[in-house]
């Protein structure tokens, strides 16, 4: 991941997930099959991304920069890449330590005993105690981003004959959440934290390999699902196929739960459940946990969706479309004054007056975490004609710091943190409100482990140095 200070858009709502990683191994006209995976992966990264393409000639070639992948990539560089059935390709947000040209991924470092591209998708957490040691054994940094410890930590000196060794004594020594492409002139290694806070799944394609941080992307580019890559292991794939090595005998299986509450594509699947169905469930058990009369159900788009219908099916209250999103306004939208600016939700969802006018409203919405826009589309919908607004949120209260690879690094921003539930609810102005129960989270996907730590604060890891204060003291 590549962290930096927030950047949030002008309503505040938006939750962002550091990125997305997806390579090609065997396949021709992998740069342009790399493409098309980060466009499907586009929902986990708008600020930057990256391709690095290794050709017949075992020659490094790479494109990034700052902007969607339809911004940053054009039919010219695409043919700048040029041939190659070796790719690696990154798409991401940033959260906490430097945006900026030269921390966009995928990174690219030259070396006398071999050649090697890296990208990540996660959060360490020990970051700041490997970049000292590092530091103080003589090396430089490239960017202000973790990801590129990983390749600092692997010693270079024994070559790539062995550097398998290198990667696993690399991973060992790193804490925290990842998903880590990095790929040789002729391996890709995909390396999965033994925690399984991050996804990252395995296809196969004419003979060859797609890697990707969700299945929507396989899917997309006309891979077959072969399987996710193990918590705590490294899949190798060369010209044999694939070879697994295992670096931590500790393996879990705490994914992040909010990979389903609204990360994750509604068509991928993360370890075996679809996401769709995930939210559909968790809609479902809502109903039964908070039951309300009503007289429709309405989610907050896109996310909500599946989960809204889920409650009006359990309920038998018709689904409708109560909020109508613009997806014209997008993250480059400059609003021209302070006045648009404090109505920003305006400029991204529109009440439908003629279906919510009269009735008392369920809206469903899968996570409240600053709360400005809740109180804002609920303030919407009453000046539409709605005579009741009972606000369902398809997940508990979000009430403590993520940190590993969501831009909610401070107790100040979360706004359960310092409310009951009892005030959030006067607060945004709903006649009732109620969060889905933990054990609703675990039943949706029939699931036995999740990180649920936004949500608990019980971190699957340690925490270090500033991360600690915050845990502690509530500040960063």
């Amino acid at each position: 991941m590549d962290n930096q200070d927030n950047i949030m858009p002008a309503d505040g709502r938006e939750l962002h997930e550091e990125c997305g990683v997806f390579g090609v191994f065997g396949v021709e006209d992998a740069a342009n099959l790399t493409y098309y995976g980060l466009h499907a992966l586009q929902h986990r990264g708008q600020e930057a991304c990256g391709i690095v393409r290794v050709d017949e000639n075992r020659e490094f070639k790479r494109v990034k920069g700052e902007g969607l992948v339809t911004e940053v990539f054009n039919e010219k560089n695409l043919a700048a890449l040029g041939s190659g059935d070796m790719a690696i390709g990154h798409v991401r947000y940033t959260t906490a330590g430097g945006g900026g040209i030269e921390n966009v991924q995928p990174f690219l470092f030259r070396h006398h005993t071999g050649n090697f591209a890296l990208a990540h998708n996660g959060n360490l957490v020990n970051s700041k105690e490997l970049a000292r040691y590092l530091e103080d054994g003589g090396s430089l940094f490239q960017s202000t981003s973790d990801s590129e410890l990983l390749a600092h930590l692997i010693k270079k000196d024994r070559g790539d004959k062995h550097r398998i060794h290198n990667i696993v004594d690399a991973l060992n020594m790193i804490e925290g959440a990842f998903a880590f492409l990095i790929m040789t002139a002729n391996k890709l290694y995909v390396c999965r934290d033994k925690y399984g806070l991050r996804p990252v799944s395995i296809g196969r394609l004419n003979g060859g390999y797609v890697v990707s941080s969700e299945t929507c992307a396989l899917d997309v580019v006309g891979a077959k699902f072969v399987r996710d890559v193990e918590p705590g292991e490294i899949v190798i794939i060369d010209r044999e196929g694939l070879h697994s090595v295992h670096y931590s005998q500790f393996k879990r299986h705490y994914m992040c739960a909010m990979e389903y509450v609204y990360f994750a594509r509604p068509d991928s699947d993360i370890e075996g459940v679809n996401v769709h169905a995930y939210r559909k469930e968790s809609g479902r058990l809502l109903y039964r946990e908070a039951p309300v009369d009503a007289d429709i159900v309405i989610a907050v788009p896109d996310s909500s969706v599946s989960a809204a219908i889920g409650y009006s099916e359990e309920s038998g209250i018709p689904y409708e479309m109560g909020l109508v999103k613009n997806r014209y306004v997008g993250r480059t939208f400059i609003q021209p004054s302070q006045e648009l600016r404090d109505k920003g939700v305006r400029m991204k969802l529109s009440a439908v007056r003629s279906i919510v006018n009269g009735k008392r409203v369920v809206m469903i919405d899968d996570s409240i975490v600053r709360g400005t826009t809740s109180r804002r589309i609920v303030s919407l919908l009453k000046e539409a004609g709605a005579v009741e607004v009972h606000v369902r949120i398809a997940s508990p209260p979000y009430s403590h710091p993520c940190f590993y690879g969501v831009d909610t690094a401070t107790y100040d921003e979360l706004i359960s943190s310092r409310l009951s539930v009892e005030e959030l609810c006067r607060k945004i102005g709903a006649d009732s409100l109620v969060f889905l129960s933990e054990e609703g989270l675990y039943r949706s996907g029939g699931r036995k482990e999740l990180c649920t730590a936004c949500f608990t604060g019980r971190y699957p890891t340690a925490l270090y140095g500033s991360m600690e204060d915050v845990y502690r003291e509530g500040k960063f």
